[in-house]
């Protein structure tokens, strides 16, 4: 894989992978085993406390001398302060999600921060560009955690917004190979992020008993639930098979939030309650089959691009 373009330009990365900011998954060790590979790793301050952020941002620091950044959930209650942290911390990339992309731009843009925002729509993507977002992330409804509500699907997201946005575009949602790369590219992306196979690695945060039933894990053994209050994809479990009869017996709102209580993804995915807690992966589940380290999930990814691509070019010769 040889591939220089906006996006290696702008994040300062030898290759247009990036790992994508999970809770419970993306933590330090994570972000700069990515980032050393020549990928760019995101700590997802999603399920950190400001001083647990800190402490994760100075470790990345000290574990690596490439570029890193983290996610930023809009929608969180203590956004200021993450964004405060982050530029006290000197952090210079910044992925945000779940909210307004205009909310903190002018802030992070005067610090020269690049800002890439997480977009589920042509209609998301042309509102983060017009704010003046760096880039989108497009994620299809293949992807795992919190989706988009059209549930649209990456292979006819991708091209849409690339043909709507001047600014550079990287797709998400169900890549877990370099296989996947490769057909991203082919849309028009000029990058990816990948979660689940990333979550699946021996740097992850996640549980033991995540990374075991994400790679146990089949084609069909994701769903996608609580559409009512921030629908989410994640692996079929006692809590998704309850969640879902709620669902059809018509539950409202408020019982659906009284399901989720406030710590089921911690459950699940740090503590490793695979029956009660919530599992979030996305549909490529089926594609990983070992928990890697990131180093050598990296040499497969490209190995698995470069054969990709030359088996194109051999049956068009």
């Amino acid at each position: 894989m040889n591939i220089k373009n906006r996006i290696t330009d702008l994040l300062g990365i030898g290759y247009p992978i990036i790992q994508a900011g999970m809770v419970w998954v993306s933590g330090w060790k994570l972000a700069s085993a990515v980032s050393n590979c020549g990928g760019l790793g995101l700590i997802g301050s999603g399920s950190m406390k400001i001083d647990l952020l800190r402490e994760h941002i100075q470790k990345c620091k000290n574990a690596t001398s490439n570029p890193f950044g983290v996610n930023i959930p809009l929608l969180r209650g203590d956004a200021d302060e993450i964004v405060k942290t982050v530029l006290e911390e000197n952090v210079k990339i910044v992925f945000t999600s779940a909210g307004h992309p205009g909310k903190y731009i002018d802030k992070l843009k005067s610090n020269g921060v690049i800002v890439v925002h997480v977009v589920s729509s042509v209609k998301q993507a042309l509102k983060a560009e017009s704010v003046g977002c760096d880039a989108v992330v497009g994620e299809g409804v293949e992807a795992g955690g919190h989706n988009g509500i059209d549930e649209i699907t990456t292979f006819c997201l991708i091209p849409q917004i690339v043909d709507a946005l001047k600014i550079p575009v990287i797709a998400a949602g169900g890549i877990a190979d370099g296989r996947g790369i490769l057909a991203a590219l082919s849309l028009g992306a000029e990058g990816v992020q990948i979660g689940t196979r990333f979550a699946a690695t021996v740097e992850s945060s996640a549980h033991y008993n995540y990374k075991r039933k994400v790679i146990e894990a089949k084609d069909n053994d994701t769903v996608l639930i609580l559409k009512k209050i921030g629908m989410a994809r994640m692996i079929k479990n006692n809590f998704t098979q309850l969640v879902e009869q709620e669902e059809k017996n018509g539950a409202d709102e408020n019982r659906l939030r009284e399901l989720l209580g406030n710590k089921r993804e911690r459950a699940g995915i740090f503590e490793g309650n695979e029956n009660e807690g919530m599992l979030e992966a996305g549909q490529g589940v089926g594609l990983i089959h070992e928990i890697l380290p990131v180093k050598d999930l990296f040499t497969k990814l490209i190995t698995e691009y470069n054969k990709a691509k030359q088996s194109i070019c051999n049956s068009t010769a």
